[in-house]
């Protein structure tokens, strides 16, 4: 039990300034994530549902395209494949450099591909609940379409999408433990690191699935009061 105590310390005897460095990082890419991931499922959604063929068609297909990849291989072609793209161009234009993309960047750029694609699903069936007469009570009101999407419709979306969303940002903090194959220093490579040069990969991989549930249960904790929150003006009526 002292050992396990003395690897797990801060400072030099142990693995926690390392451990409490991956968990930042981790929670940070989740973070930066999120918010480009929703952005680019709420454009997928309204792409899905306006009266352009070509539109629904292009959202389409790209959501079954980032649906259907793993989460891995989705990454790989991000890593790898951005840095062979640039690479490419610099050659055509007669430069001849080598370029490597940041993992933290790569990492951000694939899983908000992967999350914005179940997120338009979400978005899309929360559209569905929205009655017409919303639309038009706002357009009534003298409301463009825009301000009606923006003071009436998105706020009852965010309300339905909700629930939806929530089990996706749990599956995207899960995730993020991916991006440790491209030499990002998350909480799992971290804790690979620590149990290779300790030889105790029980303890540390311990540490960092104790890690995940509590960052999981904060994470639920979280969501529910933004529920509560949404729903206030339920209540009220």
């Amino acid at each position: 039990m002292n050992e396990a105590l003395t690897l797990l310390s801060f400072g030099d005897a142990g693995w926690g300034d390392e451990i409490a460095q991956g968990v930042l990082i981790t929670v940070s890419l989740a973070v930066a994530t999120l918010p480009f991931g929703l952005a680019l499922g709420f454009i997928l959604a309204l792409a899905k549902k306006c009266n352009e063929p070509s539109l629904r068609l292009a959202a389409n297909i790209y959501t079954t395209i980032f649906r259907g990849l793993p989460e891995l291989l989705t990454l790989f072609l991000v890593y790898f494949g951005v840095q062979i793209g640039i690479q490419q161009a610099l050659k055509l234009m007669g430069v001849d450099a080598y370029v490597e993309v940041n993992s933290f960047v790569a990492g951000m750029v694939a899983l908000a591909l992967v999350f914005s694609s179940y997120a338009s699903e979400a978005f899309l069936s929360a559209f569905s609940g929205i009655p017409q007469g919303q639309y038009e009570g706002g357009y009534s009101l003298g409301l463009s379409r825009g301000k009606t999407m923006r003071l009436i419709v998105l706020p009852q979306l965010i309300r339905l999408a909700l629930p939806a969303l929530g089990n996706l940002w749990l599956i995207l903090l899960k995730d993020t433990a991916l991006i440790s194959v491209v030499g990002l220093s998350d909480l799992v490579r971290q804790s690979g690191i620590a149990a290779r040069v300790t030889k105790e990969p029980f303890l540390f991989f311990g540490v960092a699935c104790l890690i995940y549930v509590v960052l999981a249960m904060i994470s639920s904790i979280g969501l529910s009061r933004i529920e509560i929150w949404s729903k206030r003006g339920e209540s009220e009526r």
